[in-house]
């Protein structure tokens, strides 16, 4: 998978992130699974083009992370934060969504990260 830069804008500053693109269907089924760490700063960004309701859950991943869905627009729809390792309870987003970050459980509250700040990374456009 690729490697690319995401920026979060959120009323406390700017946070960079780079992100490993989940962009096939075996990228996206995979994740994060089996995985021991994540490195603050890092995480996966899964492009479910086009925008749709999206469900997610944990199997077979280990480590407890953030995930936070994303509109088209690049606004942030919903963060389920902390989630649980191995848990098959799904994840919605709540909305349509085109995008999910997943990172290391912890970063939403550590960076102030909510709903409705903006993600600028080129899977997203601003309207």
């Amino acid at each position: 998978a690729s490697i690319q830069t995401l920026e979060i804008v959120t009323r406390n500053g700017v946070h960079v992130f780079s992100v490993e693109m989940a962009t096939t269907e075996e990228e996206r089924q995979t994740g994060l699974m089996h995985r021991k760490e994540l490195p603050d700063g890092k995480g996966m960004l899964f492009d479910f083009s086009p925008e749709q309701q999206i469900s997610m859950w944990m199997k077979n991943t280990f480590i407890p992370l953030d995930m936070i869905f994303i509109r088209a627009d690049g606004r942030i729809l919903r963060i389920a934060e902390n989630t649980e390792p191995h848990s098959l309870m799904i994840i919605s987003s709540g909305g349509l969504a085109k995008g999910v970050l997943e990172v290391i459980a912890g970063t939403a509250q550590k960076y102030g990260i909510a709903p409705g700040d903006r993600v600028a990374h080129p899977l997203f456009k601003p309207r």
